[in-house]
C-alpha cells in the first residue's frame, strides 16, 4: 500500500514539475512599439522583471505614455521619458519629477545588461532612495558608446563582452538601474532622437512626443 501511495506521489510530482516547466518554455514575449515622428521602435519585455513588465503593460494599456515627450537627451548616453508633467509641457519648463504617484521595487538581473537599446527605469538618486526603486513610469533607452573588453570588470560574460565592444551600451549602470527590456528593431531611431538640439536641459528644442502600444 505504501508502496503505492509514493509511486502516485511520484507521478502527481512529476506531472507538476512538467507543467511548471512548460508554463516556463511557452510563457509569451510581451511586445511593443514607441512611435515617434522621427521613426518607430519596436521592443520586448523581460519576463525574468515582471513587476517591471506589467506595470509597463498597465501603463501603456491605459495610454499614460501617449503625448509624453522624450524630455532627457544626452548624445552617447541616452533617451529619457515617462514623465506625466512632460504632456503639454511649456517650452522651457523644467521636467523629470513626474510619475505615477508610486516606485517598482527593483530587479536586477545580471543577465540584462546596459547595451545599446537596452530598457531601463529611472530612478531617484540613492541619498533619498537606498532601495534604488525604479520611478513609476519614468524609463530611459540606452545609446552609450563602444567599450573595449579592457575596461569591464571579470563580472561579465564573453558574449556580454562583445555586445559592448561591437553594438555599445553604458555599463557602468549595471547593477544600478533595472534594465527591463530592450529595443529590437529601431537602433537608429535612438541616435536620431539623440542628436537632436537641445537647451540647457538636455531637453529637445523641438518637441519630441511618444506613443506606445503592446502589440498582441
Amino acid at each position: 500500500m505504501k508502496k503505492i501511495i509514493l509511486m502516485v506521489f511520484s507521478v502527481i510530482v512529476c506531472f507538476n514539475l512538467s507543467l511548471m516547466s512548460q508554463t516556463k518554455t511557452q510563457q509569451k514575449v510581451v511586445k511593443f512599439i514607441i512611435h515617434t515622428d522621427l521613426g518607430d521602435m519596436k521592443g520586448i519585455l523581460y519576463n525574468e522583471t515582471p513587476k517591471h513588465r506589467d506595470n509597463f503593460v498597465k501603463l501603456t494599456k491605459s495610454g499614460f505614455f501617449d503625448g509624453l515627450l522624450f524630455h532627457r537627451v544626452i548624445s552617447g548616453f541616452m533617451i529619457q521619458g515617462g514623465d506625466p508633467d512632460s504632456k503639454n509641457a511649456k517650452p522651457g519648463q523644467q521636467l523629470g519629477s513626474g510619475g505615477p504617484g508610486y516606485t517598482v521595487p527593483a530587479e536586477f538581473n545580471k543577465e540584462f545588461i546596459h547595451k545599446k537599446g537596452a530598457l531601463s527605469a529611472a530612478r531617484q538618486a540613492d541619498q533619498v532612495n537606498p532601495t534604488k526603486a525604479s520611478s513609476g513610469s519614468q524609463f530611459y533607452i540606452v545609446q552609450g558608446k563602444k567599450v573595449s573588453a579592457a575596461q569591464l570588470g571579470t563580472t561579465y560574460t564573453p558574449e556580454q563582452k562583445k555586445i559592448y565592444e561591437t553594438i555599445g551600451g553604458t555599463p557602468f549602470l549595471d547593477g544600478q538601474y533595472t534594465v527591463f527590456g530592450e529595443i529590437t528593431d529601431g537602433l537608429d531611431v535612438i541616435d536620431k532622437i539623440a542628436a537632436v538640439q537641445k537647451d540647457a536641459r538636455d531637453r529637445p528644442v523641438n518637441d519630441i512626443k511618444m506613443t506606445i502600444k503592446i502589440v498582441e
